[in-house]
């Protein structure tokens, strides 16, 4: 397939919001694709390049050479193209990176450019999100869209799951590669993830009188745990591999009295008081390559669900089972938690922990089964004040006390529906030094323009905010602006793929706020 041709539907995607539009759009390019192109063009139309490094940047492509006439370029080419790029190292390997990126976007026509640059710089907006992608591959093998989610869950990436189904000679061997797809101990999951609410009263309501389990919400990073034997691998919620680098949770999983497992949990730094200590501290173990150059910190695994213990899948077992097995092999290690149908103990519960400096709760239903990659109703967040993950569009300069510096920031919720970002206000408000330090050297590795006053910024900077409300505003695209938002950290363990959407800030609005929805 000519990259043309991917270049062609990522431009179509880009013009329409309509969600039958964009899945017709990629169900016709998936089924014109060779099974040997699918992880490729799988990958492209997700707005991703398969390596992961490629050592190109937006600053390396500012200048592009002029567009061929005619197309020409094969998406193997392209991927066998970057892939030589990713492997260079040493001296010379910079000139010699550039050599091919040039001979790369000489070949390639103006469409192609504008796709590959947006490849490389993670800047293509066309809203081919990979739940649509998902579907798309179901319609284009004619099989159950459930039969495709339930196997990338499994296989923690489409690509294996696209090419499997697609390269399927009937809808029936589709469904039996896809079956295939099975949890295999040291291959990571997509993590099951939460919805949000405003309180503890309307979290627990929305389970209709059940029984949930309320865990505390711990103030760490998501850690997804995998042992075989000796062998322990720990992942964060984006399947990156952190194994090396937290070599304390290895050790207490391995003294766990078991022989193959899959835990879900999060690991966090406390202080000697017991209290979690600054979020930093505990993201700083995860960032770095050198566990020894992580600082003192240590950190503490504390798990709250197991998908698989000596042979046995529970994936689809209920939690409360689940939570059986996991209280019996780790029983020093597992998250707090109350079990109820009773919103005043819920709540009892939220405000004991949050004194003692959690996040808040998690409410769960207790019949639920895990739900690997989903954001569904089964789990529900509270936090004791609002809080979104949003990701910086611009910052302007400082004044006076914060001259040289970068200050207030722009902040965008992702809009699934075009791949892009609505902007929904600006703060500068509960940024320490050392903070306005750090965003002022890293927003200028992101900076796309500046026109003097405002930098603009490749949008991949996630940052938490608190704020106290929302109210109607004319003056952002979304209809809505934060009230009072104010920074509580910069999040480098979520990628803005994971930030929140316009929808989710929506749903947080109170009746009879006055504001748009």
């Amino acid at each position: 397939m000519l990259l043309a041709d991917v270049a062609a539907t990522s431009t179509a995607l880009a013009a329409t919001r309509s969600r039958l539009a964009k899945r017709a759009l990629l169900v016709d390019l998936l089924r014109r694709t060779a099974p040997a192109e699918v992880p490729v063009v799988a990958r492209y139309l997700g707005g991703e390049l398969r390596q992961r490094r490629t050592g190109l940047g937006w600053r390396s492509l500012a200048t592009l050479p002029e567009p061929a006439a005619a197309p020409t370029l094969d998406v193997l080419a392209v991927d066998a193209a970057f892939e030589r790029m990713a492997a260079l190292a040493g001296p010379g390997s910079a000139t010699a990176r550039t050599a091919l990126a040039t001979e790369l976007f000489a070949a390639a026509t103006a469409d192609e450019q504008r796709l590959l640059r947006g490849l490389v710089t993670g800047e293509l907006r066309q809203g081919a999100l990979d739940a649509l992608l998902l579907d798309a591959v179901a319609q284009a093998a004619g099989v159950p869209a459930d039969a495709v989610r339930r196997a990338a869950m499994l296989a923690g990436a489409t690509e294996p799951v696209a090419a499997a189904a697609l390269g399927a000679p009937s809808p029936q061997d589709a469904l039996a590669a896809l079956d295939a797809f099975t949890l295999t101990v040291g291959r990571p999951v997509r993590p099951m993830l939460a919805a949000s609410a405003l309180d503890v009263a309307t979290a627990v309501a929305g389970f209709d009188g059940r029984t949930v389990v309320v865990d505390a919400k711990l103030d760490g990073i998501r850690i997804q745990v995998h042992r075989d034997g000796d062998d322990v691998g720990v992942y964060t919620r984006s399947l990156d591999d952190i194994t090396a680098r937290v070599p304390e949770v290895v050790d207490v999983v391995r003294a766990l009295p078991v022989t193959t497992a899959v835990l879900d949990g999060e690991a966090l730094a406390l202080g000697a008081d017991g209290r979690p200590r600054p979020f930093q501290e505990t993201a700083s173990r995860s960032a770095t390559r050198d566990a020894e150059l992580a600082g003192a910190a240590t950190l503490t695994p504390f798990f709250f669900d197991v998908l698989h213990v000596d042979g046995r899948d529970l994936l689809g077992a209920p939690l409360r089972e689940r939570l059986a097995v996991l209280d019996a092999i780790a029983p020093d290690h597992t998250v707090e938690r109350v079990v109820t149908d009773d919103a005043d103990v819920a709540q009892e519960a939220f405000a004991r922990w949050v004194a003692a400096g959690q996040e808040g709760v998690i409410v769960k239903d207790a019949q639920a089964p895990y739900d690997a990659g989903r954001r569904g109703g089964a789990w529900v967040k509270v936090k004791p004040r609002h809080t979104l993950d949003l990701v910086v569009l611009a910052v302007e300069r400082g004044s006076g006390r914060r001259s040289g510096l970068l200050s207030n920031i722009h902040l965008g919720a992702r809009d699934p529906e075009t791949g892009g970002f609505v902007m929904l206000g600006k703060t500068f408000k509960g940024m320490t030094d050392e903070m306005l330090a750090w965003q002022t050297q890293r927003f200028r590795e992101l900076e796309v323009a500046d026109d003097g006053w405002t930098v603009t910024l490749r949008p991949e900077q996630v940052v938490e905010i608190a704020f106290d409300g929302l109210q109607r505003s004319t003056r952002y695209p979304g209809g809505l602006a934060l009230r009072f938002a104010r920074v509580l950290r910069y999040r480098d363990d979520k990628t803005p793929a994971e930030a929140d959407t316009i929808g989710t800030v929506r749903s947080l609005l109170h009746p009879g706020d006055g504001a748009s929805a």
